[in-house]
């Protein structure tokens, strides 16, 4: 199983798992996201981006990526926790170029900065906006 894969490379970088129907979930350290997306692509087979999003949950921003085996059809999605106030992690961009759009729309709509994300800037929202809309503390100006 996957996650056993998981919590064997990285025994504690991995905070929780969870099974959504048919779609294992790890919790892992926003620390180690590169080398576990590295490894998940390299070593397991999840060749494919599927997703990059992101939740504000009130206490902190989650950052949220789903990938796909090809070869097996299973899917994987990891998550990290964020500080709310300055949500920053490492761009899967080096790992998968398709997370590109993906983690812009996350930024732009949620401000989640992408570390080393090779063109970080909104994607859906004028250049002059401010805030992010997504965000629960967002007010919308009448």
């Amino acid at each position: 199983m996957v996650v056993q894969k998981l919590r064997q490379r990285f025994p504690e970088a991995i905070l929780d798992f969870t099974m959504a129907v048919d779609l294992p979930t790890v919790t892992v350290d926003p620390a180690v996201v590169l080398d576990l997306a590295r490894y998940v692509k390299e070593q397991l087979g999840f060749k494919l981006p599927v997703l990059a999003t992101g939740t504000d949950l009130k206490d902190c921003i989650e950052a949220t990526w789903h990938v796909l085996n090809m070869g097996t059809g299973e899917f994987l999605a990891f998550k990290a926790r964020l500080d709310h106030t300055r949500p920053r992690i490492a761009s899967l961009t080096p790992v998968w170029s398709g997370m590109d759009w993906h983690e812009r729309e996350a930024f732009d709509l949620l401000g989640i900065f992408f570390e080393d994300h090779p063109d970080l800037r909104r994607i859906l929202l004028p250049d002059d906006w401010e805030g992010h809309p997504l965000r629960k503390d967002y007010t919308a100006i009448d």
